[in-house]
């Protein structure tokens, strides 16, 4: 049997007081490291796909008990059908990193161009270059098409906390990379 000390969970000095009601992003330190940053998740196998829920702390008796309290023997998940649940104060997570799976990459680029010469010294050349030409939404976490590094200041960390209301919802915080079409030329001498 593991024991694990009695510590009250670690709060950042910079969250405001108050931030985590409601069960948003309370990011609990599980593993009682006292880093300010949240811990893994319990992955429940069984669950449902990008499904998360929050735990409810019982004691001995059975009875929910308070969050922080020294009598808390277990924690239930509250969605027993969540395959990401939020891992209670001193419990061991059993997920490993890269876990929550984003959309698939389905992209196709194509280009067109056509050189014209004009006598043997001049050229010009005309083209298009179409970039997702399916124009399929492909919700990743950066561009299809560019090594231009993606922007995150815009996105929610609730969209990877499973007990956030917008779990799992990444297309509400990720681009769909539609199409583009660029149109370029060259003149050559």
């Amino acid at each position: 049997m593991r024991r694990f000390p009695r510590r009250l969970p670690y709060v950042s000095p910079s969250r405001p007081a108050g931030a985590a009601k409601g069960g948003e992003d309370q990011r609990i330190d599980a593993n009682l490291n006292g880093d300010p940053t949240g811990d893994r998740t319990i992955i429940n196998p069984a669950g449902a796909a990008n499904v998360g829920a929050a735990v409810i702390a019982l004691n001995a008796a059975g009875q929910v008990a308070p969050a922080g309290s020294g009598n808390i023997v277990a924690y239930v998940a509250a969605n027993p059908n969540a395959r990401y649940v939020t891992a209670g104060l001193g419990a061991l997570a059993n997920s490993g990193r890269n876990t929550f799976p984003l959309g698939r990459t389905n992209n196709i680029d194509a280009s067109l161009a056509k050189k014209l010469y004009i006598r043997e010294r001049y050229g010009f050349q005309i083209g298009a270059q179409f970039f997702n030409l399916l124009n399929h939404s492909q919700y990743t976490g950066g561009y299809l098409s560019d090594v231009t590094p993606f922007n995150t200041a815009g996105i929610n960390r609730g969209v990877f906390v499973p007990n956030s209301p917008s779990f799992g919802q990444i297309n509400r915080f990720f681009p769909s990379n539609s199409r583009q079409l660029d149109l370029v030329a060259r003149f050559t001498f």
